[in-house]
């Protein structure tokens, strides 16, 4: 159902399913999935694609321009994953030549007034928390959770199941299944409850924590904690995702307990 005082050009696809409220401006080169409800006041610029199932609240902009200087007009888009919760005055900019597309996984959760510059890359099952900023070119997986006012720097990337303290800066990669807070921002600890509430087995949740007790509590620097991990930590899926992701990781990873 589309509200006759909404504005849908004639040039975006909308499933016949899809509900538009009142004031809610969609614009051309824009397609919606089945089941998808648009608040009122809100925008959909050029190059979105939205899935099946998303709610969008008042308030929202999604697929505008990149607050990127270097972005010179280039076709791009935006794209949100099935099931996903955009809430009131959340901003979502589409790519630049870098990536092509900013990207939104499904079943994600965005809070109010979250910003989700251009390029990046939101995993599935990823809920960001009111007011957090987050710049352009950043990843963050699967079922990470960011708390609110958060800010996360350009090229940060967060790992799948971490946990990131509200009121905190994002300047370092954050690995894979920790917590992290204060200031600057530090390992915190494994994120237990989390991987518990997602089935993840006591055993499993051992072989975590000794990885980082090895990364972060019994050496004084990254690279020997890694030589302990290597010798120390049985072959395993998690142990081959977080060394992996610290040799991936260029900018640099949070440090340890100060």
């Amino acid at each position: 159902m589309i509200s006759k005082h909404a504005h849908v050009s004639s040039e975006a696809k909308l499933h016949e399913s899809v509900t538009v409220e009142s004031f809610s401006k969609i614009y051309e080169d824009v397609e919606i999935g089945a089941g998808t409800t648009i608040g009122p006041n809100v925008t959909i610029y050029p190059g979105a694609r939205i899935g099946k199932n998303v709610t969008i609240y008042p308030g929202a902009v999604i697929s505008a321009v990149p607050q990127d200087l270097k972005f010179h007009g280039e076709y791009t888009t935006t794209h949100i994953g099935d099931n996903s919760v955009i809430r009131e005055c959340v901003t979502i900019h589409r790519g630049t030549d870098d990536k092509l597309k900013t990207s939104i996984g499904e079943n994600c959760l965005l809070m109010c007034y979250v910003h989700i510059g251009h390029d990046c890359t939101i995993g599935n099952n990823v809920i960001i928390a009111n007011s957090t900023g987050v710049s352009g070119h950043v990843i963050i997986e699967d079922f990470a959770i960011v708390e609110g006012m958060c800010g996360v720097q350009q090229f940060v990337k967060i790992g799948t199941h971490a946990f990131v303290a509200g009121m905190t800066s994002v300047r370092k990669n954050v690995p894979p299944f920790v917590r992290v807070a204060r200031e600057p921002l530090t390992f915190a600890g494994v994120n237990a409850i989390g991987l518990r509430r997602r089935g993840i087995t006591e055993d499993k949740l051992k072989i975590i924590e000794d990885i980082y007790r090895n990364l972060f509590i019994l050496n004084n620097s990254i690279s020997n904690g890694v030589k302990s991990i290597e010798s120390e930590i049985p072959d395993c899926e998690e142990k081959e995702m977080v060394l992996n992701f610290i040799k991936e990781s260029k900018k640099g990873i949070v440090k340890g307990p100060l």
